[in-house]
């Protein structure tokens, strides 16, 4: 599951959203359905969870020759982790922090040996909202900032885990320096789609800023060609997920601007 989880979060471009479809009529009334359990209603401090998380390490200090090993306890950790209490949630999550602090030589390729630390970011995704706190921990850390594979993965993660204090941190990545980190921010901005409209309007303000500072730039020199390949790679998770927060179709910049100017102050949950 892992595997399959870190190849769709490093590789996959975004998906651009569909026009917004017009308004269904109110659906028929279903049964109340039972509240999701919280972590409270499960059993804490099992057995078979420090088992696992001592497994790992044992696993991760191997200096990569039990990295496989350390990956299907990852996945396994994953799968006991929707049903732990608190406290072996946060273990969980302490154990996983734990992996990037393992060191790795680069391969013989020159690229970094990142396989362990991406299935850690990736599990971790899926552990929210309380991995979020980890995760911002190694977004741009020092030992693994250089990666920019690997922070984007991180800055996928962070979204997933729909974190409302996340929310700041993601739209401070908007500003980063490196064009792919701008691009996961956006794409990760998009998972707030069913947050209260104030944080919405927020954090769509503030992509459409970066959205129009780039085409800025693009516009003002047509030779600029830094200018237009970083347009190239954050224009389109921007877009996307603007869509989904404002639940708006739009391509143009111009026509966000426009757009933004007539409906800022608008209600954009009502009924059209």
């Amino acid at each position: 599951m892992i595997a399959s989880l870190i190849l769709t979060l490093s590789l996959s471009p975004p998906v651009a959203l569909p026009a917004r479809a017009p308004t269904a009529p109110a659906p028929v009334p279903t049964p109340a359905q039972d509240p999701e359990p919280s972590p409270e209603d499960f059993p804490d401090k099992r057995e078979e969870v420090k088992e696992l998380i001592d497994t790992l390490k044992d696993h991760v200090g191997k200096r990569g020759d039990e990295d496989e090993e350390a990956i299907a306890v990852i996945d396994r950790i994953l799968g006991e982790y929707s049903q732990s209490g608190v406290k072996d949630r946060a273990a969980m999550c302490k154990a996983l922090s734990k992996v990037f602090e393992a060191r790795r030589k680069d391969l013989e390729s020159g690229l970094p040996d990142n396989g362990l630390y991406m299935a850690a970011g990736t599990a971790l995704g899926l552990m929210g909202p309380e991995s979020a706190a980890v995760l911002t921990k190694w977004i741009g850390h020092k030992k693994h900032r250089k990666d920019l594979t690997l922070q984007r993965v991180l800055v996928l993660s962070l979204g997933k885990t729909r974190d409302d204090k996340s929310v700041r941190v993601l739209v401070g990545l908007l500003q980063d320096k490196d064009a792919i980190i701008v691009g996961a921010a956006a794409e990760a901005l998009g998972q707030y789609a069913a947050k209260p409209l104030k944080v919405r309007k927020d954090a769509f303000e503030s992509m459409l800023k970066v959205l129009m500072s780039a085409k800025g730039a693009v516009d003002s020199d047509l030779n600029d060609t830094v200018a237009r390949e970083r347009y190239d790679v954050i224009a389109a998770p921007l877009i996307t997920s603007m869509q989904a927060l404002s639940g708006h179709d739009e391509r143009k910049p111009d026509g966000w601007q426009r757009w933004w100017n007539k409906n800022k102050k608008k209600d954009w949950d009502a009924e059209d």
